[in-house]
């Protein structure tokens, strides 16, 4: 059996995720979406709502399991007994830092293989940082995240702004 972890900060899930998380469940047996806990970045969203967002929109994929993990990658396979981590590239640029990652990921790990999908051009630009700066300054983020996030992403702004405001 294939087990497979596509492991993210998904702060939001976007669009260009959810591809890869279809995608990706059709070629593996099991695929696990792997949520970083990551303490050295700021997220607009908790590991659990993200986790819970993550369950809403692969409600209808039965081979996908929403997990959060903290601490390294190839700890977190072994724990699950993964073989391959599947990882998404937009550019070239995301090439260079995915092969120094799979190559680091090998080494500590030389069971562990890495799945690299490209990106469907239509999401080719798309990144949560984006989604948040996009929705921070009130524009429509529809096309780019999947309905369940989008309200609450939406909701998560408003409030935020309203807190700044007072």
């Amino acid at each position: 059996m294939t087990r497979a972890i596509y492991p993210g900060s998904f702060d939001p899930v976007t669009n260009g995720h959810l591809d890869i998380i279809k995608r990706s469940a059709k070629i593996v047996d099991e695929l696990i979406v792997g949520v970083l806990s990551n303490n050295s970045k700021s997220p607009l969203f908790s590991v659990d709502n993200r986790v819970k967002m993550l369950n809403e929109v692969v409600a209808d994929i039965p081979n996908v399991k929403v997990m959060s993990f903290e601490g390294l990658l190839v700890d977190f396979a072994n724990e699950v007994e993964a073989n391959v981590i599947i990882r998404g590239l937009r550019a070239v640029t995301d090439f260079e830092y995915e092969l120094q990652m799979s190559q680091t990921n090998m080494v500590l790990d030389s069971s562990l293989e890495t799945i690299f999908l490209t990106t469907r051009l239509e999401y080719a630009y798309l990144n949560s940082s984006t989604v948040k700066e996009v929705a921070y300054h009130g524009g429509d983020i529809s096309r780019f995240v999947p309905e369940p996030v989008l309200e609450q992403v939406t909701n998560y702004i408003i409030g935020l702004k309203e807190n700044e405001d007072e």
